[in-house]
Formats: structure tokens, sequence, C-alpha cells
């Protein structure tokens, strides 16, 4: 007895020292699809190029990016669910993903089964701006004129579904605003037909309006959060004149499910790694686009959550597809 005891205990010790299976061992050996599901331009776009091209240096293969937008990333994500689980397709992808789940009948995937969360990238910041246009130069007097105006003031999105949609939407509810919603293909169609004058008002992410709110083509009159940021402080918080709001985000990795425990594991310390680079950093945090790192098994606890309370948010919003 005494003799098995120690064979069965020696096993055990040889197993928590056996390597890694060949697969993780060499990933990545060769170029890594990284689908961002939202069209050039936008916050996703922004924090997948900015991170992966410092992947692409720590690893010393290429993370190659495949902008395939259109239906709030439901094209891109499709991709991603069907593809091999080999960590040879990742996907970029927001709170978006969660939201959809609720706001549309029928998904060709299963948000919550179909794939497996590597980590967040960065912490999403809305930015509530107007277009020049627009004789508003705060957040109260564009609550006053809305009302005044109910159903004439125009708002783009990045899609029906979108962070961009339902920022705005739930603003519009604890308002008490009636205003018009057009979804575009992405934040940065959205950002553009705003700068044209064809919308005039907008809650996206920083990231997306960066250079729009840089050049003065908008007008920037909150932040969707509860406190003011330190990149804009002389921006209100827009729960200064909604009480109560706030609505951040994320940027997150994912792979389809079923990809091995290794591969993800690998593929979070490089990201770890690119989000913890000073350059990195100083890029994504001057977009208020703050770096976030989380373990695949604290992300996953993450996307859980955030299911359940985009349900609520939804509902709440009355945002629904169009």
């Amino acid at each position: 007895m005494k003799s098995a005891k120690y064979f069965v205990l020696a096993t055990l010790a040889g197993l928590l020292v056996l390597p890694l299976p060949a697969a993780a061992q060499k990933y990545p050996d060769k170029a890594v699809r990284v689908v961002i599901v939202f069209p050039p331009g936008g916050s996703n776009d922004v924090v997948g190029r900015i991170v992966f091209q410092k992947v692409s240096e720590i690893t010393g293969q290429q993370f190659v990016i495949d902008n395939r937008g259109g239906a709030a990333g439901q094209i891109g994500s499709e991709i991603v669910a069907k593809s091999p689980a080999d960590g040879y397709t990742v996907m970029v992808q927001s709170t978006t993903h969660v939201a959809n789940a609720h706001l549309y009948k029928k998904l060709n995937y299963d948000v919550l089964k179909d794939f497996a969360g590597v980590t967040t990238l960065a912490r999403q910041v809305g930015m509530l701006v107007v277009h020049p246009s627009l004789p508003v130069k705060n957040g109260q007097e564009l609550l006053a004129l809305a009302k005044k105006r109910p159903g004439e003031i125009v708002y783009a999105s990045a899609g029906n579904g979108s962070y961009v949609h339902l920022s705005m939407a739930l603003m519009a509810e604890m308002a008490g605003l009636k205003m018009i919603h057009v979804p575009y293909k992405g934040g940065g169609p959205a950002g553009t037909a705003l700068v044209a004058g064809e919308t005039q008002a907008m809650l996206a992410t920083i990231g997306s309006l960066f250079g729009h709110i840089k050049s003065g083509r908008v007008r920037p009159i909150g932040v969707a959060t509860d406190k003011r940021v330190s990149q804009f402080p002389d921006v209100p918080a827009i729960a200064e004149f909604v009480p109560g709001y706030e609505f951040t985000a994320w940027v997150g990795c994912f792979v389809p499910a079923g990809t091995p425990k290794a591969i993800i594991d690998t593929l979070n310390a490089a990201l770890a790694k690119a989000l913890a680079d000073p350059g990195v950093a100083s890029k994504l945090s001057a977009q208020t686009l703050d770096p976030m790192h989380m373990t695949p098994e604290q992300f996953t606890a993450r996307i859980k959550s955030d299911y359940d309370k985009y349900e609520k948010v939804v509902k709440v919003s009355g945002a629904r597809v169009d």
C-alpha cells in the first residue's frame, strides 16, 4: 500500500512538471489573424492596432489586422465563432458583444458559448459631443434644446446595440429626452457623419472621436463617467447634469471556444506584456482608452456580469434594433 501511495504521488508530481502541449510551446509559429469587428477609425480599431503591433514585436510573429465591420459587430463575430479553435484567429470586440444578445432576436452564434475571453484590453470612456452648428455650449443647454424640440435632434451611433447607441439612449431616457437615432456601420463612419453635419450629436468613445475633438470639428460637452477625466478636466461628467448617469465599457480580446487553455494563457501573457509597455499605455491613455488587463478567468466573470447588466440597460433605455 505504501509503495502504491508513493507511486501515485510521484506520478502526480511528474504531471505537474510536464511541458506544455507542443502546439502551445511553439505558439505562435505563424501569422495570427486579428478580426476587428468594426471598421477602421473607431476605438476598437485604435486599441487593436496599437496593442497587437506590440504583441507582434514581443512574439516575433505577425498579428494581421482584418477589419470586418457591420451589423454592430455580428459579421466579424460570426467569422471568429466559425474559425478553427487553434489560436490563429482572434477577435477584438467591445461590450457591444454582450449587448447584441439582448438586442437581436437571433444571432448566428452564442455570445457566451461560442467564444473564450482572453483579456480586456482597454476601458472605454464615452464623450458626449455635438456638431458646432448646434446652438448649445454645455449639457444643460443640450437638454433644454432637446426638450424644446422633441424628435428634432438627430444623433449618430456605431450601429444598433453598440455602446454608442446604448449610452445615448440611456442618457436620453434618464433625462426624459426624445431624439432621433441614426445607426452607422461603426464609430468611424458615425464620427465622419457627425463632422459632415449629417447628424447633430453623438455619445461615443473618446478614442473614436479624439481627432475630431482636438481639431475642433465637434464640441465636447460631457464624459460618460461619474467624475471628470484627467485628460479633459474642463469637460463635465454627464452625471453633473443627468444625476446618476455612468456608463463605461471595455474593448476585449476573444478566441473561438475550444481553443486550448495553454494557448489562451500564452496569448494572455503576451497581451499583458504589451499593455504594460509604457509606449502602448501612453498611446491608449492619451485617448482615454485606459489599459486594462485581466486573467482569462477574471474576464470570463466580467463577461457574465456584463451580460446581465446589459440585459437591464437595454430594457431601461428602450433601445431596440431598428
